[in-house]
């Protein structure tokens, strides 16, 4: 059986391609989430926008500025630092697709993944108009978010054992407490 760290601790060291590999795999988590709920989305590479989706009932098409983080253990109630410049660019980007535009976060924390999608103006009214902006990660905010009908999202619980240490054994199939 493989193991894997148990999500990352202090000591752990994340591979030097790991950021381009967090956006990239938070995108296709993204696209299959909506793909799932019968959107009809692709992957787009164009400044300011990540991904285009079209509603199941064709009332809306979406321009979405993916933004993901991953996070080591103990660091996952840290915010999503969000430059105001990100947010024009997917306006424009939007303007130029003629579709509105939408703000998915995607946080990979020890033993959990979150992700939120909103409409970016939403977003806006949340996080103010700094020059950076913040999506907060506390569990004030997460409850804040969870009960926001304007916000959708999910979460993916994650269980994993380490590839260094030859003494635990890893048993996922085991673990039945979450189902």
């Amino acid at each position: 059986m493989w193991k894997i760290t148990s999500a990352s601790g202090p000591n752990m060291k994340k591979s030097t391609r790991h950021s381009k590999i967090t956006g990239e795999f938070a995108e296709a988590l993204v696209l299959y989430w909506l793909s799932k709920y019968g959107f009809e989305c692709a992957r787009v590479d164009h400044t300011g926008i990540d991904l285009i989706a079209r509603s199941p009932d064709n009332s809306e098409v979406m321009g979405i500025s993916v933004k993901s983080r991953s996070r080591y253990a103990g660091t996952e109630g840290k915010s999503v630092n969000l430059p105001a410049t990100d947010f024009v660019k997917a306006a424009r980007a939007c303007e130029a697709f003629h579709c509105s535009p939408y703000l998915a976060i995607v946080v990979d924390g020890s033993d959990i993944i979150r992700c939120f999608l909103t409409r970016m103006d939403h977003a806006e009214k949340l996080l103010g108009n700094g020059k950076v902006r913040y999506w907060r990660m506390d569990r004030r905010a997460l409850d804040k978010y969870r009960n926001d009908p304007q916000i959708k999202g999910f979460e993916i619980h994650t269980h994993a054992c380490s590839w260094r240490d030859t003494e635990t054994e890893c048993n996922p199939s085991a673990d039945r407490s979450r189902e």
